[in-house]
């Protein structure tokens, strides 16, 4: 076998049973997630779906940013992972789909949404965009961002597959030219999409940061379930093929990279908080760093930033793709707890922090969108061998 046949090899039973695994997970999330739809307040079956939720657009949304940024800087840590970069891209019409509960019980989630809340000064001062019409339009437009940028950077990365392999034309740039306006696009997004979906949830809370804190947190999410994609995917053919350890070790550094970035954005908005002293800003801090929330709050800093960064310091781990691997559950995980504690503290009473529920949701949610990642993902060639720059980028990875 040649090796263009090789690299468009599709590894159709190997996919089905990653496929199944995702789906067993989610058959267990989705369970226990109806157990605490019928026994638990609903209330608290919302925050657990918002914090799913939450977790699983941070991918999709984290996955088109780093194809757009693939695209303008190249590397071959991108065309490595591409495929799951679009694979998880086209999920923004499931996450749509999961939306619905959320759009169906805003008063429930969100102070400013409810009667009481013209009584409230600060809210009413904030009406104008706090308010169900407006958030509805922003919600439309913020999807309609995403499909549109995944549909076309998908369409153009599929034409370029079902041509004949050949040198770089003017088609080529498509993608990059898209990208750049992208990329722009998608910082305004997620600025706005993380005031309105977490920041809100405390309308009297403000944070000039929050929406850069939420880039980071996508990034290392993305990064993270990416490796463990690729490290499932490189043992058996074509990925196999091209699976060398400087295509993990540069992984591994892009994710050290957002595990620092994620903890200077935490540390900047703790010292812009700290220093501007509002009593409308302080509270936020004060319910996480004090009683119940303390200890999470410690886990948290251990867990998502000294523990993954001590050990990605070590070019070992970065080079073993399964130690990556498991290394990067550990941070999903994190990732989790960190959602908890963001957006935990303004619902949940003294006493009650992380709830089994949480997790149940997370895995819930994550069958169906599993499900329809490895659909996406067969659909395609895993490696992008028709891409003009593959062959050049891949021979030069351990050089």
């Amino acid at each position: 076998m040649d090796e263009a046949a090789l690299l468009s090899e599709r590894p159709t039973a190997d996919l089905a049973r990653l496929r199944g695994r995702g789906l067993l997970f989610g058959a267990i999330g989705l369970a226990a997630s109806a157990v605490g739809f019928f026994t638990l307040d609903r209330s608290l079956f919302l925050q657990s779906y918002l914090i799913a939720f939450i977790f699983w657009m941070g991918i999709t949304m984290g996955s088109l940013a780093l194809l757009m940024v693939q695209y303008l800087s190249g590397g071959a840590w991108g065309l490595f992972a591409r495929r799951v970069f679009e694979a998880s891209t086209r999920n923004v019409l499931v996450m749509l789909v999961l939306f619905i509960p959320i759009a169906m019980n805003l008063p429930v989630l969100y102070p400013w949404a409810r009667p009481e809340a013209i009584n409230d000064k600060m809210i009413q001062e904030k009406v104008a965009y706090l308010n169900q019409t407006f958030f509805f339009v922003r919600a439309a437009l913020y999807f309609a961002i995403l499909f549109g940028l995944s549909f076309f950077l998908n369409r153009w990365s599929k034409e370029q597959d079902d041509t004949a392999l050949r040198a770089p034309g003017p088609k080529d740039g498509r993608m990059r030219a898209l990208s750049g306006p992208g990329v722009v696009l998608y910082m305004l997004t997620v600025t706005f999409m993380s005031v309105d979906w977490i920041m809100s949830l405390d309308p009297h809370f403000a944070s000039t940061i929050f929406g850069i804190l939420t880039l980071g947190g996508q990034g290392l999410s993305t990064f993270a379930f990416t490796i463990l994609v690729l490290s499932a995917l490189s043992q058996f053919k074509p990925m196999s093929v091209i699976a060398k350890p400087d295509l993990f070790h540069d992984l591994g550094k892009l994710m050290l990279a957002f595990v620092m970035l994620w903890a200077y954005f935490n540390v900047s908005q703790l010292i812009i908080i700290y220093q501007g002293n509002l009593p409308e800003e302080i509270p936020w801090y004060l319910h996480r760093l004090h009683g119940y929330w303390l200890p999470i709050a410690v886990v948290v800093l251990l867990g998502h930033f000294v523990l993954p960064f001590l050990l990605l310091l070590s070019r070992d781990i970065k080079r073993h793709s399964k130690l990556l691997a498991r290394l990067a559950i550990f941070v999903l995980a994190m990732r989790v707890v960190d959602l908890v504690w963001v957006i935990g503290p303004i619902f949940r009473q003294e006493g009650t922090t992380i709830h089994w529920l949480d997790f149940a949701m997370v895995l819930g949610m994550g069958g169906i969108w599993l499900t329809m990642f490895f659909v996406n993902l067969g659909g395609r060639a895993l490696v992008p061998a028709h891409d003009p720059y593959f062959k050049e980028a891949m021979a030069n990875v351990g050089h």
